[in-house]
């Protein structure tokens, strides 16, 4: 096992103006190939104490990697004090120079001078090409040891490490060349309930021995996720998928897929295999139910379009909710929901159509307590409405809804594709 360490850095992550989402990726991928980050630290813009910490970590890990710090601007400090660390001068790169200056031509910008300071590298360095900003990532193997730098933006950031910083760590046999365990992603059943309905299958091959197979748990909001391994080898990755395939026939519609992804993307491909579309109407999650789907390439194949409604009369005028409904029912109401549903897929040519009403927040004495929640579906067999009600926060309850209501269409969409089937 080798030893990792993530380093990130910027006073605007240690003063909560934005999130650390680095540790959560960069964790998570390096998770996936069998490597656990033994620290992550988190350092403002001053040059000694990267300075030193970076010598610190240096010295402990196989492979450091830091973030942010690398960008034109007088904050930008990393480059610089890791470089002393190295005992490696800064040297002048013509060829990122050059990069420089045609992206900023094609933007048809003006390249001020202080963006050459991303030209700079340390001697022994190589480049790590970023096309979606001006920093460059940096590569330095020295003394048997990695180092990755790595600029801050996540939209930069996460391109560069998948596509090459973890290509690059498998070849030098830090990481490995495949996942290193199997994983089941589940919803609809708790994480002890989970456990109890997989015990036996894990138990027949051998979970009493944690080298042999080694057995995970990690709870979300509305789901859980089950991985496998095996830290002593004594199981291929075929073998690991078999017993995952056993599993999935224990867990019938609560299995969401084996992998990583997640629901929207597992709803959208149910959507494709079914050639049918989607319409959304929504007050309560104020545009988050559609948003969830913006980000998928399939997006105009089965996503018809979407409503955010929170007057009666928009809902009136934009998916034809009935005023008697509203008046009689009020539009934060299984009622509403429903017409809200079926309006939506009316008006906008759609097959199914998700409808999402409803929110009353109280806080008494600290117990949060959040709903009702209505959640209308139309579908090309009838229309429905199901009240939810979640304790915590409001955004927690909106991402407990849309998890409930992206499921049910799930479940929907799976007894119309069996059916076909």
């Amino acid at each position: 096992m080798r030893h990792f360490e993530l380093l990130t850095l910027g006073d605007e992550l240690l003063l909560g103006l934005v999130g650390n989402s680095h540790v959560t990726f960069i964790g998570s991928q390096l998770a996936r190939r069998g490597v656990m980050l033994q620290r992550n630290i988190t350092l403002g813009d001053d040059a000694g104490a990267i300075a030193r910490q970076f010598a610190e970590s240096w010295r402990a890990a196989d492979v450091v990697i830091t973030t942010g710090g690398l960008g034109p601007t007088c904050d930008d400090r990393t480059r610089e004090a890791v470089a002393r660390e190295l005992g490696q001068k800064l040297v002048h790169d013509e060829n990122v120079e050059r990069a420089l200056r045609e992206r900023f031509e094609r933007f048809g910008m003006c390249m001020t001078a202080n963006n050459l300071k991303q030209a700079q590298r340390p001697e022994r360095a190589e480049i790590l090409h970023n096309p979606n900003g001006t920093a460059p990532g940096l590569w330095v193997e020295q003394d048997g040891k990695v180092l990755c730098m790595l600029p801050g933006p996540p939209n930069e950031l996460r391109p560069m490490f998948t596509e090459q910083v973890m290509p690059r760590l498998a070849r030098l046999g830090f990481i490995a060349g495949e996942e290193a365990y199997v994983q089941m992603r589940t919803i609809g059943v708790g994480e002890s309930l989970l456990e109890t309905k997989l015990q036996p299958v894990f138990d027949s091959h051998g979970a009493s021995d944690p080298a042999r197979l080694s057995v995970a748990y990690c709870a979300h909001p509305g789901a859980v996720d089950c991985r496998i391994s095996s830290p002593g080898g004594l199981l291929s990755r075929t073998q690991l998928e078999n017993i995952a395939c056993e599993c999935t026939a224990q867990l019938g519609e609560n299995l969401l897929c084996v992998g990583h992804d997640e629901l929207p993307r597992v709803v959208a491909r149910l959507l494709v295999a079914n050639k049918r579309l989607l319409a959304i109407a929504e007050d309560a999650t104020g545009g988050m139910l559609a948003n969830c789907f913006n980000d998928i390439p399939e997006l105009n194949h089965f996503f018809a379009g979407a409503a955010v409604c929170h007057t009666h009369e928009s809902k009136m005028q934009l998916i034809d909710v009935p005023e008697e409904v509203l008046l009689q029912h009020d539009g934060a109401s299984d009622e509403g929901a429903i017409a809200m549903a079926t309006g939506a897929a009316e008006r906008m040519g759609a097959d199914y159509a998700l409808a999402i009403t409803g929110f009353e927040y109280n806080s008494r004495a600290g117990n949060e307590h959040g709903g009702p929640v209505h959640i209308g579906m139309y579908s090309p067999h009838g229309a429905w409405a199901k009240t939810v009600t979640y304790p915590g926060p409001p955004l927690a309850l909106r991402q407990r809804a849309l998890t409930a209501a992206l499921d049910w269409l799930r479940r929907e969409l799976l007894k119309e594709k069996n059916t076909q089937s």
